[in-house]
């Protein structure tokens, strides 16, 4: 049975309309766990000066772990890729993806838009998607939780130096931010 309603279910797309996200460049990627739970380790304070946490640090669960890894081994699978800084946070993760050249054959390429978009092979999508996957897996066999990524993610493209120094120092920062953070 189908649930789908158009009247009721009106689900936009976040990304930028018409950009082709398979293009040469810098993005900064943000996955969130669904329902923001934290399933991949906790923020604690590392060192202590004038008796106040100097700064924090994300300390991986296994599932974190696995995470971390998943991540590290995106080129693997996409060898037109290049990985900048990345976390893995408690309930989501944070990094910048490099695509170094534009695949064969989808230069010229605009994607039909529909319902049932499809999502273009060696793409950011395809890449997050990747991501999610073999993550997911290792939730759905060592644990029992099967719904682990909320629906979409966030992207931003970085354009210019500035942004890209800005976006790295949050990341790095951000387990020192993590009580202020829009996904505390």
């Amino acid at each position: 049975m189908n649930n789908y309603n158009p009247n009721i279910h009106h689900r936009k797309s976040i990304r930028l309309k018409g950009y082709d996200y398979s293009k040469e460049g810098l993005y900064y990627i943000t996955i969130c766990t669904e329902d923001r739970k934290c399933l991949f380790g906790k923020i604690v304070p590392v060192g202590v000066e004038n008796f106040q946490p100097r700064r924090k640090e994300m300390i991986l669960n296994d599932a974190g772990k696995i995470a971390n890894e998943c991540w590290l081994m995106i080129p693997e699978h996409f060898p037109d890729v290049f990985l900048h800084e990345h976390i893995v946070m408690p309930n989501h993760v944070h990094g910048i993806i490099e695509l170094t050249k534009s695949p064969v054959g989808v230069q010229n390429f605009e994607p039909r838009r529909n319902e049932y978009q499809k999502i273009i092979p060696r793409s950011i999508g395809s890449i997050v998607r990747g991501f999610k996957i073999g993550v997911t897996k290792w939730f759905r066999n060592n644990t029992d939780i099967v719904k682990v990524w909320q629906r979409d993610y966030y992207e931003h493209i970085i354009r210019n130096k500035h942004s890209y120094g800005r976006i790295t120092d949050y990341i790095i920062e951000n387990p020192n931010n993590w009580e202020i953070d829009d996904f505390f």
